[in-house]
């Protein structure tokens, strides 16, 4: 299980400093703020419509934060393309399928280091395919023809082939098996103990906060707790989180 340390104040990866965004005149994240450290997993909790997966978007540079700014390693990135991120060692695993189904896992895993250069993601591809067994053995058949579980590690292949410093992953158990969503999980904290940053949403809030060293609540787009994940999961009033209170329980972020 992870363990935390005694100073939040360190090693800073990502930091949100009162960011506003959202869609159109339709703002999602108000105001919000929160750190995340750098090799450990960040889990974003809260109901749905809290802004979790628009955070996500936001640092990916997939929507433009009206206010505020978004540091990365101390540097604001605000306003940084997709492209640009990615070089910085930003890679998203975006919720749902978004794989080529009418290619072979081969192919799919070409496009995914196209940036690289093909002598690059030639070379990576068996290495990140020793993290998918399953995976590994159909690496000719079609992306369409795996299953549901197989294809979601296709996904996650696919973003490792970049070496990235930080991972994004929303709702990485959608359509998996208890099994395999375990896999998953064991596999990001694995990442994370090589020095991943890990920010994650994730419908199976209790599975996950096993998993994760810390967990941020939103509301209405803004921070309402920042707590180790050990601390909320054995915390009897935990329900309260995911049913729109968790402005009642104690608000301490790590500053």
């Amino acid at each position: 299980m992870p363990i935390l340390g005694t100073d939040m104040t360190n090693d800073i990866c990502i930091e949100f400093d009162d960011v506003v965004a959202g869609y159109k005149d339709f703002m999602i994240l108000n105001n919000l703020s929160f750190k995340a450290r750098r090799g450990a997993i960040t889990l974003l909790i809260g109901p749905n419509g809290a802004g979790k997966s628009t955070v996500l978007k936001t640092l990916f540079g997939l929507l433009s934060p009206r206010q505020g700014r978004i540091l990365l390693n101390g540097q604001d990135i605000r306003g940084s393309s997709s492209k640009d991120l990615l070089a910085r060692g930003i890679a998203f695993v975006p919720q749902g399928r978004n794989l080529f189904g009418q290619l072979t896992v081969y192919e799919n895993l070409e496009l995914g280091g196209i940036t690289l250069g093909m002598k690059t993601t030639h070379q990576r591809i068996p290495e990140v395919l020793e993290f998918f067994p399953r995976v590994k053995e159909r690496i000719h058949s079609r992306a369409a023809s795996l299953s549901g579980g197989e294809q979601k590690q296709l996904e996650i292949g696919r973003a490792l082939l970049l070496r990235p410093s930080v991972l994004l992953i929303d709702e990485p158990s959608i359509g998996l098996s208890p099994l395999v969503t375990l896999d998953v999980f064991k596999l990001l904290r694995r990442l994370a103990s090589q020095g991943t940053t890990v920010l994650m949403v994730e419908q199976n809030v209790k599975r996950a906060l096993e998993y994760s060293d810390e967990a941020i609540a939103l509301e209405s787009g803004r921070l309402v707790l920042h707590q180790p994940a050990q601390q909320i999961l054995s915390d009897p009033h935990m329900e309260r989180l995911f049913l729109g209170g968790a402005h009642t329980t104690s608000t301490a972020a790590f500053e």
